[in-house]
């Protein structure tokens, strides 16, 4: 697989990944051959580029989960953009809270973790697609805390507003991608204080929009306090402190033209070192909305050699059962003795920034029965851990800020 920039497409060529329209409508199907007309089309439709497949390379495992999450991105970020030429205009967000209820609806509810798969970026859709992930991500996360839904409402606005004064950031600027200057900062930093001034309008246009508001101020505004009114409440310094993980987490990890992410487990990483500016409980929740090792994942290890994950740590995603491939042995990474000899130190990722899977490699390895064994009594470990975590967050909610 790799990237191909739209002027580069050739005809013949077969697609890696499907391509939507704004409603969502399928354009074209993965391993569909480009034609000159299709080329064309995608030209028009204002791509950057497409992920394109070797000649003989297989089309990619994708789930029928993951499928509908890269339509629903596509419908969401022509949806924003709607929202933000309105926001531009002055005129009003018709369309607004029926977009908003669908991401709560989407991911506002789910009982499991997903893969949170990004969309590559460039600094033309760089704030669209970082707003919409951002928004996904502080939904689920908010559900998994149990807010209810006007609370969600606030959230998910406030990401995907906040930052509307990228808009005005110069593309040379954004291009640089984290290697800004000072003074490149100070430019961002008036553009969003900027972006906020039009949002002003809409306070009374839906119930929740003040409170959302006062979360953006909050949000971009946070290391300028003497801007603000007033201090703002414990909430909404609460709400703060998650987008602010959500925020962070998505900017690392995402793919951008001209530099590479960091990976989940380097992102996490970087979470838990700094606990004062993303909580460690928000952390934690954030760990339990997306896989970060996921079954068949392949991952780097210690010894310097490669493995694949066996049985996912729902409890602690760094310590899972593996395959060691250099020498086919089973490591049960939850246990001390294992873990003392090898451990993850990252994950493998594919061209277009999925966790790299090799299932046929599992479907191929035939589990003795001290490894059913093993299985079956870390899944029930996991069961009594997730429930004992269970209880104690619902009698002390607040534990682990």
């Amino acid at each position: 697989m790799k990237f191909v920039k739209t002027e580069d497409l050739k005809p013949g060529m077969r697609l890696a990944k499907p391509i939507y329209n704004k409603n969502g409508v399928l354009l074209y199907e993965r391993n569909s051959k480009l034609t000159a007309p299709g080329i064309s089309s995608a030209r028009n439709f204002g791509l950057i580029g497409v992920y394109i497949l070797e000649p003989a390379e297989p089309v990619p495992p994708l789930s029928k989960e993951d499928l509908e999450f890269e339509q629903l991105q596509t419908i969401y970020i022509f949806r924003l953009r709607e929202c933000m030429d309105c926001i531009a205009q002055r005129r009003k967000l018709e369309n607004y809270q029926a977009f908003l209820e669908d991401i709560l609806k989407h991911f506002g509810s789910l009982t499991h973790r997903v893969n949170f798969n990004q969309n590559l970026r460039s600094s033309d859709d760089f704030m669209y697609k970082h707003a919409i992930s951002t928004a996904i991500l502080t939904t689920m996360m908010g559900s998994k805390l149990r807010y209810p839904a006007d609370k969600l409402r606030i959230l998910a606005t406030a990401a995907l507003f906040y930052d509307s004064g990228y808009r005005s950031v110069p593309n040379t600027i954004l291009d640089k991608g984290i290697n800004l200057s000072a003074s490149d900062m100070d430019v961002i930093q008036l553009s969003l204080e900027k972006g906020l001034v039009p949002l002003s309008m809409y306070r009374d246009e839906f119930s929740y929009f003040s409170r959302a508001l006062s979360l953006m101020q909050t949000y971009v505004y946070e290391d300028h306090p003497e801007k603000l009114a007033a201090r703002p409440d414990d909430e909404l310094q609460e709400m703060a402190a998650l987008l602010r993980v959500a925020d962070h987490f998505d900017q690392m990890t995402a793919m951008n033209i001209g530099y590479e992410p960091m990976s989940e487990i380097a992102a996490m990483g970087y979470l838990s070192s700094h606990p004062d500016k993303y909580p460690k409980l928000l952390a934690a929740t954030l760990a339990e909305c997306i896989h970060i090792v996921p079954h068949a994942a392949n991952v780097d290890l210690s010894t310097g050699d490669k493995g694949i994950v066996l049985v996912e740590n729902t409890k602690d995603f760094m310590r899972p059962v593996i395959l060691r491939l250099s020498d086919n042995k089973i490591y049960d990474l939850s246990k001390d003795e294992d873990y003392q000899k090898v451990h993850i130190v990252d994950i493998m990722k594919t061209m277009d920034n999925r966790v790299a899977m090799d299932k046929d490699t599992i479907k191929q390895f035939v589990p003795d029965a001290k490894l059913q064994k093993l299985t079956q009594d870390l899944q029930a470990k996991l069961k009594r851990a997730n429930a004992a975590a269970a209880k104690r967050k619902k009698r002390n909610p607040t534990a682990g800020k």
